[in-house]
């Protein structure tokens, strides 16, 4: 999606939280279901933010370590940790797809008195989880044909952890 789409998004929610603040603070009226809506919004974009994170390589990893070993073991461990993740995100997943199951099988709505159809957030938050599964899967595949060709630098700029050249280039744009 367009980054000034998302931009407007997150703008609404945030200024509707910020009116049903300001309205129940000085007038004691609830919007009600502000709160709902904003979390339901925020568990969605979350979960498409990962896969954003994944491709810009800026998922939280240990520098410290990765710093003291040898340059050889750097592409093992990059790639051990985007297994590991991505196998954790496959897991979660998976659970997440049989708890929107249930929903859809039993019509689940929440326990909150706008009383949302659980399917409405879920089904998004799910197809966010599975983009960013295949996502990573993705990038697995093309690492491993980057490996097999003997790309070193073409698998560290793919899944291996930015230097603080590309860093500070990221922050400087």
């Amino acid at each position: 999606m367009d980054d000034l789409v998302w931009r407007r998004f997150d703008c609404f929610i945030g200024l509707f939280g910020d009116l049903g603040n300001f309205l129940r603070k000085l007038f004691n009226i609830s919007l009600g279901g502000a709160d709902e809506l904003s979390g339901y919004g925020f568990g969605v974009a979350t979960t498409f933010a990962l896969s954003f994170a994944l491709l810009e390589r800026a998922h939280i990893r240990v520098d410290a370590v990765i710093a003291v070993l040898p340059k050889r073991l750097h592409v093992a461990i990059n790639f051990l940790g985007l297994w590991l993740l991505i196998g954790f995100a496959f897991i979660l997943t998976a659970m997440v797809w049989s708890m929107v199951a249930d929903t859809l099988t039993h019509g689940s709505r929440s326990i909150t008195p706008m009383r949302v159809p659980l399917m409405i957030p879920q089904l998004p938050w799910l197809f966010g989880w599975v983009f960013f599964v295949f996502t990573g899967m993705l990038i697995t595949l093309v690492s491993l044909q980057r490996l097999w060709r003997r790309d070193r630098d073409g698998v560290q700029a793919l899944i291996g952890v930015k230097s603080i050249d590309e860093q500070i280039k990221d922050e400087s744009v």
